[in-house]
């Protein structure tokens, strides 16, 4: 028939052929009516919030560090996007997600198998947008550690790092609060966007990694950050971001997303004026930069809690929030041979372990303020240290391996004259690479490096 029918009429049935194929697969996919068009649309919208958070995350910290270290701190950050986004498309999800485990999932959503085309249980939304919009964070997750070990950490060892922590340390953790089956979430333990999952684990484990890299060379020098405008977008983009990363966690576009909304931004504000307060006290000079942190600070404490407090309980988080990290920050700082290089630990895993212990004095169900009692607290304060073992042994297991295995910091000349320049060829202002540079002169510093690596480890 092909060979007798005249050009047009093979060409009008190839295109009915096709619109009849597209129609019976999106039948297929769209055959689900408990689907909630609405509700899938805001947490797509959500993940793309969160994603945005990564790079602002990545300005935040590119503004705190030195002139000479930018481009490496920044893209310490961004490099999450692309290595954890694979692993958790690969077995990161299904471990995380798949099974009724009480530690682990299984791998029954590996390579994202079976997600395209049923809702996600317990939602109204399709399932690969549920994982996407997990993915999201496990990605800034990693991204928070960097924080901890900037302007000392060789490059390469950190992207084995991140690798591998967010399988042994993110995964298992958001299984046990979040998957089916979880002894975390089973336990009754609240943590309705991350406070244990993202910041407590992600913050300790840059405090433990930190310790063992050593403290800069140049820990002791008075340096101020380098960009405030820096700073203060990336504090404005994760702002933003945050409220999908908490309004988005309530899976759907109703109340208890809006609750998770009002929550975020009233406690970064009361987070962020207390800072400013606490500042004018003691310094006489309130900074914009402390005024920035303050409200990520606000930030993190409420992330556990968003979906559970009243808008009064999300000011109050924020007022008690703001001291807590301000003290443990100070008090960090004290320490010659702790150098938690952004303050990650003071911020992301003091304030996570706040907003978890708050949530058990806030939330409206079970909450002491509500005439709870003591259970939830206690409950939550399990959670908190659970957390904060886990994530703290394993990292230092992890990292006292791959010191084994390969460099992990610098060469005193690199870290004393900046990273950029020496590991990625390029410099933040008045860079000339990769068009400025030519591809022999980048090829002899890979080979210089590499040489001086040889000759250190055969040393």
């Amino acid at each position: 028939w092909q060979t007798v029918a005249p050009p047009w009429l093979r060409q009008r049935t190839r295109a009915g052929a096709m619109e009849a194929l597209v129609r019976n697969i999106t039948s297929e996919v769209l055959r689900d009516p408990r689907v909630h068009d609405g509700d899938t649309a805001w947490v797509l919208s959500s993940a793309a919030l969160v994603l945005l958070m990564t790079p602002g995350l990545a300005f935040f910290y590119g503004g705190l560090v030195r002139e000479a270290s930018i481009v490496n701190t920044m893209m310490m950050s961004l490099i999450s996007i692309g290595i954890i986004s694979i692993v958790w498309f690969l077995v990161g999800f299904s471990l995380a997600f798949g099974g009724e485990g009480v530690f682990i999932g299984n791998f029954e959503y590996a390579f994202f198998l079976g997600l395209d085309d049923k809702r996600w249980p317990g939602t109204t939304i399709w399932s690969l947008v549920f994982a996407i919009f997990q993915m999201t964070f496990a990605v800034i997750a990693a991204a928070i550690m960097s924080g901890s070990l900037v302007e000392r950490m060789r490059f390469k060892a950190y992207c084995v790092l991140i690798l591998l922590w967010s399988l042994l340390v993110y995964v298992p953790l958001c299984h046990w609060a979040w998957g089916k089956g979880g002894w975390l979430g089973e336990f009754g333990v609240l943590d309705f966007a991350g406070g244990t999952v993202v910041h407590i684990s992600s913050g300790t484990s840059g405090l433990v990694a930190a310790t063992m890299l050593g403290p800069r060379e140049q820990k002791t020098m008075a340096e101020k950050p380098n960009s405030v405008p820096f700073v203060l977008l990336g504090a404005a983009l994760l702002w933003f971001g945050w409220g999908g990363f908490n309004a988005g966690s309530a899976l759907a576009a109703n109340a208890v997303a809006g609750r998770a909304l009002a929550a975020t931004y009233l406690a970064a504000c009361s987070s962020m004026l207390t800072w400013v307060a606490i500042e004018s006290l003691r310094m006489r000079q309130p900074t914009s930069v402390g005024a920035m942190v303050g409200a990520v600070a606000g930030l993190v404490v409420i992330t556990p809690a968003a979906g559970f407090v009243a808008p009064w309980g999300a000011v109050c988080m924020g007022i008690l929030g703001a001291p807590t990290c301000y003290v443990s920050v100070l008090a960090l700082n004290k320490f010659d041979r702790l150098d938690d290089t952004l303050d990650a630990f003071g911020l992301h895993g003091v304030g996570g372990i706040a907003g978890a212990i708050l949530t058990g004095v806030f939330a409206e169900d079970g909450g002491i303020v509500y005439g709870g009692g003591a259970i939830l607290l206690l409950k939550q304060c399990i959670g908190a240290l659970a957390g904060f073992v886990y994530s703290g042994l394993v990292t230092a297991i992890l990292f006292g391996l791959l010191k084994l295995v390969m460099r992990v910091r610098v060469h005193h000349h690199q870290e004393h004259e900046g990273v950029d320049k020496h590991v990625h060829g390029e410099e933040a202002y008045g860079s000339r690479a990769p068009l400025g540079t030519s591809a022999d002169s980048i090829l002899d510093d890979d080979n210089t490096e590499s040489s001086e690596d040889d000759a250190e480890e055969s040393g």
